[in-house]
C-alpha cells in the first residue's frame, strides 16, 4: 500500500539524516552559524531544493493559479474544510498521545458538529461554535516523547523537514482511518487512490493559499533557500512552544527522566499556539476557516 511506502520513505531519510552529517567547521563563528542552521546536509538539500523548485514551477504553481483562477473563494473554502475535518481523527489520537486530554476532547467535538451540521465538513461550523482549531501531529508526539529533532532536511515535492517531521507526515499518512474505510470497501487499489487523491488536493489547497506569499518571499531573498529554512524553522518551533531563544532540550527533547515537567508544559503550549503563515507545504500552515 502507499501508506507502507509512505513509511519505509520516511524511515529511510531518518536513518540518512542520522549518518550523513557533515562535521561542524572549528572556526567558533563558522561553527555557531553551522548550528543554528543545523544543515549538516546543505548540499544535498539544495539538490532537492533546486529539484522541488522545477517541479513547482512546471506543475504545482500552474495548477495552483488555475485552481484559485477558476473555482469560487467558497468552494475553496469548502476544499479546505472538509480536507482539514477527514483529518481530525488522526489529531485527535496524536493529542491524547501527548496526554493533552483536554484538547482531544475539544478536537472530538469539532469533528462531530462539522461531521454532522457541518454536512461531513464542508461548513466549519465548529469554529463558529468558538471550537478553535487545534495542532496535533505524530511530529509533535515524538517532540514531547523526547525525539530529537535532526537535521534540517528538504524532503522531494514535500519540502522543509526534519528526520522527526518526517516520519510523523508518514505515520499520520498511514494513521488515516479512511484509507482503510475505502479499503474495506474497494481493496486496495481504492485505497491508494484515496490516499493520493487526499495528499493531492491538500498540497494544491496548501499551494494556492501560498502563491503570494512565497512569490514574495523568493522576490525579497539573496538566498531563496536559507530564508525559507529560516521561516519554516522558525514556524515548526512556534508550534512546538519553543522560544527562539530557548533550546529544544528545555521543551521536550530531554529524556523523559531528565525535563519531564518542562515536556508537560510543551504539550499545553502547543495548543495555544496561535498557527502562523508559512509559505512552506509541509511545515504546517494556518488553516482557512
Amino acid at each position: 500500500m502507499a501508506s507502507k511506502f509512505l513509511s519505509s520513505f520516511a524511515a529511510l531519510l531518518l536513518l540518512a539524516g542520522l549518518s550523513a552529517c557533515a562535521t561542524a567547521p572549528k572556526d567558533p563563528a563558522e561553527r555557531a552559524e553551522f548550528e543554528r542552521n543545523n544543515d549538516p546536509l546543505e548540499s544535498t538539500n539544495r539538490a532537492i531544493f533546486e529539484f522541488n523548485q522545477v517541479v513547482d514551477r512546471i506543475l504545482l504553481k500552474p495548477a495552483a493559479k488555475t485552481y484559485r483562477t477558476i473555482v469560487p473563494e467558497f468552494a475553496q473554502s469548502i476544499v479546505g474544510n472538509i480536507i482539514y475535518n477527514a483529518a481530525e481523527p488522526v489529531r485527535m489520537t496524536n493529542a491524547l498521545l501527548q496526554g493533552r486530554t483536554t484538547d482531544a476532547y475539544s478536537i472530538f467535538n469539532r469533528f462531530l458538529v462539522n461531521s454532522t451540521i457541518g454536512l461531513g465538513g464542508m461548513i466549519d461550523m465548529g469554529s463558529e461554535s468558538d471550537l478553535k482549531r487545534v495542532s496535533a501531529d505524530f511530529g509533535q508526539t515524538l517532540h514531547v516523547w523526547g525525539a530529537p529533532e535532526g537535521p534540517y532536511l528538504v524532503l522531494p515535492i514535500l519540502g522543509p523537514s526534519n528526520p522527526r517531521d518526517a516520519v510523523g507526515f508518514a505515520i499520520d499518512s498511514a494513521a488515516q482511518p479512511w484509507g482503510y474505510v475505502t479499503n474495506n470497501y474497494g481493496g486496495t487499489a481504492t485505497s491508494n487512490r484515496y490516499l493520493i487523491a487526499a495528499v493531492g488536493a491538500d498540497a494544491l489547497d496548501k499551494r494556492s493559499r501560498y502563491l503570494d506569499a512565497l512569490d514574495a518571499l523568493e522576490k525579497g531573498s539573496l538566498d531563496f533557500y536559507a530564508q525559507l529554512r529560516s521561516v519554516s524553522r522558525q514556524h515548526r518551533a512556534a508550534e512546538l512552544g519553543i522560544k527562539p531563544e530557548m533550546n529544544e532540550s528545555d521543551y521536550g527533547d530531554a529524556p523523559a527522566a531528565v525535563a519531564p515537567k518542562k515536556r508537560k508544559r510543551a504539550a499545553k503550549k502547543v495548543s495555544a499556539t496561535p498557527s502562523l503563515v508559512v509559505p512552506a507545504p509541509a511545515a504546517a500552515p494556518a488553516e482557512k476557516h
